[in-house]
């Protein structure tokens, strides 16, 4: 690998991809996309994301101004013209909106400056691959299945999030009209967490959990199971992958898989014990979303000072994905070599720690952006 471009740096995964290959690769040359009005701006946001992993500050003075592309996928026009992009040999592209909200930027960037960045990049001579960052959901799973690693999409498929159709689509426009872009499709399951740093870098999705239990309600039952992969392990799979021999196209889960995806009941157990209380156990009720709805006025009483209207469409949007009941494959992975991911209840203990004192309205501010 000599020249490697990452987009998405100052986001969790991206943040979490760059101090991986700052901590393991002093070679390469790094070239990071970032929306800042300067060098020196754009420099501060990258370290300031990457001190979340408490990275040793002597790797910060790896990066850089010269390390810098300045520019914004929702305008590339303002960065494809850059020379350097034509010394790229590798790309390593993060970034998205990644909100379950209703953002407008998400089709602006997930898709159409998603695929204005590929069209440029796939005339540079020396590209070796462009390691795309889907989501596992993208391919809108049917419940209760362990999902196969596949580029084909049912057909008519609904999208529960916008975020996800966005995603889906921009796989689709890549493979069908850039066939000389070297692609690889990288789909993490859901990422929630650091094994080590737990929700430090972000309390992305973690909050679900902890709001289910505080409930003691959901749409799910406790027999459903999910699968989490935190975010250290997609990283160094990111790593892997970014000089595997693949073929090109190749769509590749970056999960948990059948082994390693948890039950809801096992989240409980994993949780109560790192609060140092009982389980919720066969408190548990399994409810519709209507039953939720109906308790709207006690929301505040329950989570503290909250948007009760965001705090539903909350439990009905993550609720949706969590009655699927899905595992995805990670088959392709551990073939290659990556060692098998740890269980979200491995690490739990962790993102309790570091949640502590946060209340779930500030923790879930990140997906909703």
């Amino acid at each position: 690998m000599n020249t490697l471009l990452i987009t998405g740096v100052t986001g969790f995964l991206g943040g979490a991809a760059l101090e991986a290959i700052l901590n393991s690769h002093s070679d390469v040359n790094l070239l990071l996309l970032v929306r800042a009005d300067n060098g020196e701006a754009a420099v501060a946001r990258v370290k300031e994301n990457l001190r979340k992993f408490n990275i040793d500050e002597e790797k910060l003075t790896k990066i850089a101004p010269h390390n810098i592309l300045l520019g914004d996928l929702a305008y590339p026009e303002s960065f494809l013209d850059d020379a350097r992009l034509d010394k790229v040999t590798h790309v390593l592209n993060c970034a998205a909106v990644a909100s379950f909200g209703s953002n407008p930027l998400i089709w602006k960037v997930n898709v159409e400056g998603t695929l204005q960045f590929a069209r440029r990049m796939a005339k540079v001579e020396g590209l070796q691959r462009f390691l795309h960052v889907g989501t596992a959901m993208s391919c809108s799973p049917e419940p209760d299945s362990l999902v196969a690693e596949s580029a084909e999409f049912r057909e008519r498929a609904e999208h529960l999030v916008e975020y996800t159709h966005s995603k889906s689509t921009i796989e689709q426009l890549m493979q069908q009209q850039l066939p000389r872009l070297p692609l690889i499709v990288a789909r993490p399951s859901i990422v929630v967490g650091h094994t080590r740093h737990g929700c430090q870098p972000s309390s992305s999705i973690f909050w679900v959990f902890s709001m289910g239990l505080m409930l003691q309600k959901f749409l799910c039952s406790m027999e459903d199971r999910i699968d989490v992969v935190p975010v250290d392990y997609c990283a160094n799979a990111l790593l892997l992958l970014l000089d595997a021999p693949l073929v090109q196209g190749e769509v590749i889960h970056i999960s948990a898989g059948e082994e390693n995806s948890v039950r809801f009941a096992d989240i409980d157990y994993a949780m109560a014990k790192a609060l140092e209380q009982a389980p919720v156990g066969d408190r548990y009720a399994q409810v519709s979303y209507e039953t939720l709805v109906k308790m709207r006025r006690e929301l505040k009483g329950i989570f503290g000072p909250c948007n009760e209207r965001l705090m539903l469409k909350a439990m009905r949007l993550y609720g949706a994905f969590a009655t699927l009941n899905v595992r995805f494959s990670n088959d392709k992975l551990l073939s290659i070599g990556m060692p098998k991911p740890p269980r979200f209840t491995d690490y739990i203990d962790r993102c309790v720690q570091t949640t502590r004192g946060l209340s779930i309205p500030q923790q879930m501010a990140v997906d909703f952006k």
